[in-house]
């Protein structure tokens, strides 16, 4: 077995025992081996060295999605993972938590950081499973189980516990036990405990396309209260009961290549099916927002055209000409380009805004690329890990370089203010979070090490990244572009419409922008919150562009709407007025939370909450950087226009 505690000495890894977590686990290697080496034979010859070359081999081999191969009677070793309420996805526990049957000294599998994230604690079983060989009802272990222990399985039963296995890198779920009411007068409530599982495998050739696990044509053990009266086949006896667990294995050969197994593991349906094409609220978004966009470039062309022809008519006027007689965007000419208060704050936005733009331009076109599946578990939390530390040096480099163009001088708080504006909140969040699922014993705790070694990144990678982007942006930043020169005494703003105010700009430019990706949004939440496998990419790259295109159009619109009211401070509303989207995003998770989830308790809500703010506030720095660039783009290609001396 991979897991094993030599491995883990090459590795310098620590592993805890029974139904503990895993103390950090390395980087991951694949459920699947080859011949008696790689399945559970667990060589003892061999050093370090020919270890972390196997590691490697392994790792590689897994990420490529290759098949290694079984023969004939080779062992499937078959890893018990969480359980947990089926109605909370996040709030998982140890399998070995429950009283069931264990090996004397659980060994866990070596995982990967993503797998760590998920909430992923794998460990060896009682299973014998041998490649393509049958077996019917063979005896796994024998119980007795004391009055608490059956109260627990009584609760965990009563709550929908499911659990969750690992074979050759397939999930595996199935139901604790059986519960049922019925009636009313009078009231009859069954609690069940499954004590025989079939487990159905499909394969071709020498590889595993799938695997499930059924209770058909099984009774479940009743299981009273106070571990009741005798039941068939089931002793009792001063308060204890004793239970028989037993497994059946049956292979089905299969038509499905290797290549294409994650198919079947798609189309399965343990879990409620929630997604399904939806080309039509796609096809009624894209046609809604293509309008949209069309009227708001029409009209606004039109205007400012109408307004280049009105003031380029008399050539000779100066800039100072426009002041006279007039209203509008022209005459602020001389103060739109005033820099705005808390340039650094401003700066560190924009910066982090950029940074995340990448991440999930990179993140969709490596899902786009295929390097993600449903086999790979925890592939998107790594690589969304590993690119937000490599990613630093762009919000560096944005954010220092657009603050020396404006003229300010403390870069080095700018540096340190753009490195921990996202991180300081995530690392809040998750300390709440954490600490919540510590107390309550799920596995989605974090174990020391893990948490040191994200700390790490962030320490060894992530900053240093951040201060050379952003020295490197000081360096190359030239000077600030205006078309127009700034007056030293600023002009007196008018008094505005309401209409105008930052609030209404705020529910306008927020509101189109989450009309435009409503749709998908549920269908992501489905994923993240869920137990869906998202696989329409494409899709969700067209609505990525539909949301960035919204977002820049409608910023630009109402930053002319504000520039026509005389008032030129635009810098900070044109963040807040698209970045507002996040508001809407929080919001839409409430909803989501109330009528579209089953989920309850403190566990899952903490988790459900905390981060659906941290996605806002994502949202909020992506959508309020394309937002101001779009601006200071727009306004300086207007005031480029008119013809000034």
């Amino acid at each position: 077995m991979l897991g094993s505690e030599k491995r883990a000495a090459c590795w310098g890894l620590e592993s805890k025992e029974a139904g503990g977590q895993t103390d950090f686990v390395g980087s991951g290697a694949s459920g699947r081996t080859n011949g008696a080496m790689h399945r559970g034979t667990g060589r003892t010859s061999g050093g370090c060295q020919r270890m972390m070359v196997l590691h490697s081999v392994l790792i590689l081999f897994s990420f490529l999605g290759w098949a290694l191969g079984y023969k004939q009677g080779d062992n499937v070793t078959l890893y018990v993972n969480k359980v947990g309420p089926y109605h909370n996805p996040q709030e998982t526990y140890h399998y070995y938590t429950l009283p069931v049957c264990r090996p004397e000294k659980v060994h866990h599998k070596s995982l990967s950081l993503g797998e760590v994230l998920d909430g992923d604690r794998m460990a060896a079983s009682l299973y014998y499973i041998r490649f393509r060989e049958n077996v019917d009802k063979k005896t796994l272990c024998q119980l007795t189980l004391s009055e608490k222990q059956v109260d627990e399985l009584r609760e965990a039963i009563e709550e929908l516990y499911y659990f969750e296995f690992v074979l050759d890198d397939i999930p595996i779920w199935g139901f604790v036990g059986y519960i049922e009411e019925s009636g009313f007068l009078p009231h009859s409530h069954k609690v069940g405990l499954w004590t025989h599982l079939d487990f159905n495998i499909e394969y071709n050739g020498d590889s595993v396309i799938f695997a499930n696990v059924s209770v058909k044509d099984v009774k479940p053990v009743p299981l009273e209260e106070g571990a009741g009266a005798a039941v068939g086949g089931v002793g009792v006896g001063g308060g204890s009961l004793t239970v028989t667990h037993t497994y059946s294995v049956h292979w089905f050969e299969s038509s499905l290549p290797y290549s294409r197994r994650a198919e079947r593991l798609r189309d399965y349906s343990f879990f409620p099916k929630t997604l399904e094409i939806h080309w039509l609220s796609i096809i009624n978004s894209l046609v809604l927002v293509v309008l949209l966009l069309g009227f708001v470039i029409i009209i606004l062309m039109r205007v400012l055209k109408n307004d280049f022809a009105r003031y380029n008519v008399e050539e000779e006027g100066g800039c100072d000409d426009l002041d006279q007689g007039d209203n509008g965007w022209k005459i602020i000419h001389t103060d739109v380009f005033r820099f705005p208060p808390f340039k650094s704050l401003l700066c560190a936005v924009l910066g982090v805004g950029a940074q995340f733009l990448t991440l999930a331009t990179a993140i969709i076109l490596m899902a786009l690329l295929g390097m993600f599946n449903v086999h790979r578990h925890g592939a998107i939390n790594s690589a969304a890990i590993v690119l937000y530390a490599l990613t630093s040096c762009v919000s560096g480099y944005v954010s220092c370089s657009f603050y020396t163009q404006i003229n300010g001088q403390r870069w080095v708080w700018n540096i340190i203010l753009t490195s921990s504006l996202f991180s300081a909140p995530l690392f809040f969040t998750w300390s709440v979070v954490n600490s919540v699922h510590w107390w309550s014993g799920s596995t989605q705790a974090l174990p020391a090490t893990t948490v040191l070694l994200l700390l790490g990144a962030w320490l060894l990678v992530g900053f240093p990244l951040t201060i050379i982007g952003g020295i490197v942006g000081k360096n190359r930043a030239g000077s600030f572009q205006a078309p127009c020169r700034t007056r030293n005494i600023p002009r007196q703003i008018p008094a505005q419409p309401w209409y105008k105010h930052t609030i209404v700009h705020m529910a306008i430019g927020g509101f189109l922008p989450f009309s435009a990706i409503s749709v998908e949004l549920y269908y992501i939440f489905a994923t993240v919150w869920g137990r869906e496998h998202y696989t329409l990419y494409g899709i969700l790259l067209c609505v990525f562009a539909i949301l960035l295109s919204v977002g820049a159009c409608i910023s630009v619109a109402l930053t002319y709407f504000l520039l026509s009211g005389e008032d030129y401070q635009w810098w900070w509303r044109s963040v807040l007025s698209t970045g507002s989207t996040g508001i809407f995003i929080f919001v839409y998770s409430v909803f989501y939370y109330r009528n579209r989830s089953s989920m309850s308790g403190l566990v899952q809500s903490t988790e459900f909450f905390g981060y659906s703010l941290l996605t806002a506030m994502v949202f909020s720095l992506m959508l309020g950087s394309v937002s101001f660039w779009s601006s200071l783009a727009f306004i300086r290609y207007i005031y480029r226009s008119l013809k000034m001396d």
